[in-house]
């Protein structure tokens, strides 16, 4: 095994920069794991109406989320809808 001697600058150097490492992974770790979208914010993405949204959550197409009048999506909930009734090209 080969040892490595550091200078007392490089080894706070190193130091510093394992502590800004951390604190980005735990910055991260912080933020939330789930995007959500609001009504609107679906209905723009999608460029679909609000009664076919409805329709959508009615027919249980779509999951969401209401808390009062308020209507949430997981953003991840919109790209299953996506994945889900993808159709691959027939042509090679």
């Amino acid at each position: 095994m080969e040892a490595v001697i550091l200078s007392k600058e490089q080894f706070n150097n190193l130091a510093a920069s394992i502590e800004e490492i951390k604190s980005a992974l735990l910055a991260e770790n912080k933020k939330p794991s789930e995007q959500y979208l609001d009504n609107q914010e679906f209905l723009l993405l999608m460029k679909i109406s609000k009664r076919t949204a409805q329709t959508w959550r009615d027919e249980g197409k779509i999951s969401f989320s209401q808390v009062g009048n308020k209507i949430y999506y997981r953003l991840s909930d919109v790209e299953a809808l996506l994945e889900k009734h993808y159709v691959k090209s027939f042509k090679k």
